[in-house]
């Protein structure tokens, strides 16, 4: 049983308390022993400002009881209106321009992006060993925000990278602000292409082109933020792709879309439910300055599936 506190933990995103998260995080406090089963959310709208950014840092900074927070959606734009509030900050926020865990270490405040890790720990559960070095499949990374931003570094990272990996995005800014972040890592010349896609039935006919068996990835926040999905209706998916949506919750087009098309040609279909499991167990470990064992991810896992039903 934990001690409880009057401590608790943030969660900064758009709608919070529509998440799991907030029935499973009292029922992991047990299990790890956290001082504190409360958590809050901090709900801001996608375009919030540089100024409510910095306010809510300070917030988190200068309140005792705030342990620290996960970030989602706002992770990007919190690093460039607040960067400069952090005492410390990891190799992974700096590349990627992102930060997704706020945590504090005596009076310093500590921000790290722990995505890259939470996104090749999801694709090794799903995705077979030595998959793209095999087959020769591409990825396609629909959307260049935070999450597609750690995919593409995690894929990088990968002793059997994908012969190319496509990164999607609506404007060209993003895509700027992506090539940047793949210079810095030092990524192989040549293993990304970025384009900008004007319609769905643009990014469908990328889709579309990759070869079979390639990883098709929605990380532009659609169905879950906001409702939609970068792809038509139509879309056809490469023969045996892993279709993978980021969300696992929300009206998750895209999620129904590969998930009709999986029959006819034999897709691999994954929602963001892992996904989510690694992201909060990481970053629940970064905050409270725990090492998390195979035995209690897995505890963790089958409690959060308990309370989600």
């Amino acid at each position: 049983m934990t001690s409880e506190t009057n401590d608790y933990m943030g969660f900064v995103g758009v709608s919070t308390g529509a998440s799991s998260i907030m029935r499973v995080f009292p029922r992991w406090a047990e299990i790890l022993g956290l001082p504190t089963r409360t958590l809050v959310g901090h709900d801001l709208p996608l375009d919030a400002t540089a100024a409510e950014y910095r306010a809510l840092v300070t917030q988190i900074r200068d309140d005792e009881r705030h342990r620290g927070a996960l970030v989602t959606t706002h992770k990007m734009n919190l690093y460039a209106a607040a960067a400069e509030l952090f005492d410390e900050l990891d190799p992974f926020a700096v590349s990627c321009s992102e930060i997704s865990s706020i945590a504090k270490r005596g009076s310093r405040l500590s921000g790290r992006a722990k995505d890259p890790i939470t996104a090749a720990l999801a694709l090794d559960e799903f995705l077979p060993p030595q998959h793209f070095a095999t087959t020769g499949a591409e990825a396609v990374i629909l959307g260049a925000g935070g999450a597609g931003t750690a995919l593409s570094w995690a894929l990088a990272e990968r002793d059997d990278a994908p012969a190319r990996v496509t990164i999607t995005a609506l404007d060209d800014a993003s895509l700027a602000q992506l090539r940047e972040v793949h210079l810095a890592q030092g990524a192989t010349d040549g293993l990304f292409d970025y384009v900008r896609t004007d319609s769905p039935a643009h990014a469908a006919r990328i889709v579309a082109a990759a070869a079979p068996g390639s990883l098709i990835v929605n990380a532009t926040g659609l169905g879950k933020d906001l409702p939609g999905s970068p792809l038509p209706d139509d879309v056809e998916f490469p023969a045996g792709a892993y279709a993978w949506e980021f969300n696992y919750r929300g009206s998750l087009e895209f999620l129904g879309q590969a998930r009709s098309a999986a029959p006819g040609l034999g897709l691999h279909v994954e929602d963001g439910w892992r996904y989510f499991i690694h992201g909060w167990s990481q970053v629940i470990a970064d905050v409270f300055e725990l090492e998390l064992t195979a035995d209690t991810l897995e505890e963790l896992a089958a409690a959060a599936e308990f309370a989600r039903q």
